[in-house]
């Protein structure tokens, strides 16, 4: 059976990131093209993850194929705060652990990137959480705000995570 695995995406695998973001966002939640691609894409310091199918070529029970893309997300460096942005899993790979891969690579790629720079120890990690989307996120221990605001149509919330250098 086919098996989840997660990549740093280069330069050369942003078409392959923009695809799964432009399925999920734009085609799925009607999201305008013009909301999803931002020049944070390309700014120093951005990482882009994919999370591809790895295996014997089997089919799984999600549907998905081996060595499919199955979704990509973005950490962006705000400041000295990591960013969680653009997670995105298709929906036949939706349940089978994807978006959780994705979401603990970005949290070892926040760590690695902002350690240094954490003189209390701790790593902040931000994103704005769709509101379907706040149980996946508590799940992983990030705390939700009760404030909900719009963005590209869809109601979101803030969500904060403290990730401390020394793993405790």
């Amino acid at each position: 059976m086919a098996e989840v695995q997660v990549v740093r995406a280069g330069p050369e695998d942003l078409a392959r990131v923009h695809a799964i973001r432009f399925e999920v966002f734009v085609t799925e939640q009607g999201v305008a093209e013009s909301d999803e691609l931002d020049d944070r894409d390309g700014e120093p310091g951005t990482v882009h993850l994919l999370a591809v199918s790895t295996g014997d070529g089997v089919r799984s029970p999600g549907g998905f194929e081996a060595t499919e893309d199955l979704g990509t997300a973005r950490l962006l460096d705000d400041g000295g705060v990591a960013h969680v942005s653009r997670v995105a899993v298709r929906s036949a790979a939706r349940g089978l652990g994807v978006g959780r891969a994705l979401m603990e690579a970005l949290e070892r790629e926040a760590l690695a990137a902002h350690a240094a720079r954490a003189p209390d120890g701790v790593v902040r990690v931000e994103l704005s959480a769709q509101e379907t989307a706040i149980a996946f996120y508590a799940a992983l221990g990030y705390e939700v705000g009760s404030e909900r605001y719009t963005e590209a149509g869809i109601w979101h919330r803030d969500a904060v995570k403290l990730l401390h250098v020394d793993g405790s």
